[in-house]
């Protein structure tokens, strides 16, 4: 007679599969990141920066401070100082309205960056489709 021998089961976890599917999903990320974009779309110049068109509807100019407040050039007050939902707001009708409208951010000098590109970001939520940064000439 025969006497069979029996297997004893393998208690080690064979990860070569998992190895497979991490080498499958790295090569997925590394294409897909590029892609994957973020911050506020800006039109930036291909050239030397040119002033608006004299013709142009006279844009919305939506301003900050060094203090970090508010302000924009429709309505009544305009020198004062406005919350970001109230400029959202504003801006958003005047969209709305006349969508060809450009729209120009005036940050002072010595405001943070980051305030700055709160306020670009409030725009395009507000439904921008592209925001303007306003300059002085370097002869001034």
């Amino acid at each position: 007679m025969y006497v069979r021998k029996r297997r004893r089961p393998v208690s080690e976890i064979n990860v070569v599969p998992y190895i497979d599917v991490m080498l499958v999903l790295l090569i997925i990320f590394m294409v897909t990141a590029p892609l994957v974009t973020q911050g506020v779309k800006v039109d930036l110049p291909k050239a030397s920066a040119e002033s608006l068109a004299e013709d142009s509807k006279p844009p919305i100019i939506a301003s900050v401070n060094a203090a970090g407040e508010y302000f924009i050039n429709v309505g009544e007050n305009q020198e004062e100082p406005m919350s970001a939902v109230d400029l959202a707001v504003i801006v958003a009708e005047q969209i709305r309205r006349e969508p060809e409208t450009p729209v120009v951010v005036k940050g002072d000098g010595a405001v943070p960056y980051n305030n700055v590109v709160q306020l670009m970001v409030l725009l395009q939520r507000a439904g921008v489709p592209s925001v303007g940064l306003m300059t002085d000439s370097p002869e001034q």
